[in-house]
């Protein structure tokens, strides 16, 4: 049993015992939250940003996705910037670009949200997957190395990488999308090497790390391509949005007509000179995302604070792991703030116990391997991917968000610690 003594250094909401204890009864019972699992940080100029764009005729296609794209662009130091409507699309605007297709094979992680696979399987290429680091969640260069080494070899040595289901004939290796877990770049200079010696492409979806650094460069221009998210609970937000970022002019160009129903240049409203969609990024968006911009030094300085605070507190506790700062990393950009619980604590009850307090929590993430369709389609079974799968059922993302205040970080480890004492 575990005591909420550990945290004797900072003072409890209330001492007295029996009004905490109706407080939680409260709380239980109206279901009310306490604690949001995540806010945007909007203000009023945000807001006018958006007016701005109603007053006008313009809502597509206009001068704010522009503005965006180029403050993006300036901001990571990226020749090209393509805004879309979300950071899913544009990780398949990167698949398509790098001429991935079908039976093509590409190495990734299965400790992500599904779009950095499902991207894949929309254009019948086969994911293989390679575990994870266990302290940080981001792919394991060494096996991913060691993937492409046996991948070109072929035979047995190639064929211990892939599923057990549905690999049959296959293409070669093609391309590595590696994905910044939570925020933080994985060590990216040794899959350049290897991408530049083998002549494949490297994605980078980095959805959830804008503004992290590796090595004090930026995330998003670590491969030939990346790729940014703003949906609400990210660095900042356009409601639903992403950006593409690269130096590569062909493939830029070729994503720009893509995101567009295939509209090359030159071509009109009716002509269309590639297989496209709709992908565009629609205005009051683009407006909201350009404010944003302006202070995202400060927005990614906010959740530090809180990730800060989170750490202070946490990391005196037994059974709980905050998260892990890599060497290589000089910045991370926090998405979220995931810990770790050891083994023996059974994670859905303390779950469910912060949730009867009014303090949501998620897993994070379910392994893509082992989501249903995953299983029909490759055969994939518990134990394929061990690292992923044990961070999987331990991992719990806390609220968090540059909103937060130190009260409420305090108010969710005090939690956290009694419904872990409680078993």
């Amino acid at each position: 049993m575990r005591s909420a003594a550990l945290y004797t250094s900072w003072s409890p909401i209330d001492a007295d015992k029996h009004k905490k204890e109706r407080v939680n009864q409260y709380f239980m019972k109206t279901n009310q939250v306490r604690v949001p699992m995540s806010l945007p940080d909007l203000t009023d100029a945000d807001r006018q940003a958006v007016m701005e764009v109603l007053n006008t005729p313009n809502l597509s296609m206009g001068p704010k996705v522009d503005a965006f794209e180029e403050s993006v662009a300036r901001y990571v130091g990226a020749k090209h910037a393509i805004a879309v409507n979300s950071g899913t699309s544009g990780l398949h605007l990167c698949v398509r670009a790098a001429e991935i297709g079908e039976r093509d094979l590409v190495i990734t992680t299965p400790f992500s949200f599904v779009a950095s696979t499902n991207v894949l399987l929309f254009e019948k290429a086969l994911p293989v997957f390679v575990d994870v680091d266990p302290l940080t969640g981001n792919m394991d260069v060494e096996k991913a190395l060691e993937a492409v080494e046996d991948l070109r070899k072929g035979g047995s040595a190639g064929a211990r990488w892939l599923a057990r289901k549905g690999a049959g004939v296959h293409n070669a290796l093609k391309a590595i999308i590696a994905v910044d877990v939570f925020g933080q770049p994985l060590d990216y200079d040794p899959l350049v090497k290897t991408a530049e010696k083998y002549g494949f492409k490297l994605i980078e979806d980095s959805c959830e790390s804008l503004g992290g650094r590796y090595k004090s460069r930026p995330t998003g221009m670590l491969g030939d391509y990346g790729v940014f998210a703003f949906y609400p609970n990210k660095q900042i937000t356009t409601g639903e949005g992403g950006m593409i970022v690269t130096d590569d002019d062909k493939a830029a160009g070729l994503m720009r007509a893509l995101r567009n129903q295939g509209r090359a240049p030159g071509d009109t409203w009716l002509q269309h000179t590639h297989l496209g969609y709709n992908y565009r990024l629609d205005e009051m968006s683009a407006a909201l995302g350009l404010a944003q911009m302006q202070r995202i030094e400060e927005l990614i300085a906010k959740r530090q604070r809180v990730a800060n605070w989170y750490t202070e507190r946490l990391v005196r506790v037994a059974g709980v792991t905050p998260p892990a700062v890599a060497v290589h990393t000089t910045r991370v950009s926090w998405f979220v703030y995931v810990i770790q619980l050891e083994k023996s604590i059974n994670r859905d009850r303390v779950a469910d116990g912060l949730k009867e307090r009014g303090i949501p929590v998620r897993p994070y993430f379910l392994p893509i391997h082992l989501q249903p369709y995953m299983v029909d389609l490759f055969g994939y079974k518990p134990g394929d991917y061990p690292v992923t799968e044990q961070m999987g059922r331990c991992g719990m993302a806390l609220p968090f968000s540059g909103m937060m205040t130190e009260e409420q970080v305090d108010l969710v480890c005090r939690e956290l610690v009694d419904c872990i004492a409680q078993g």
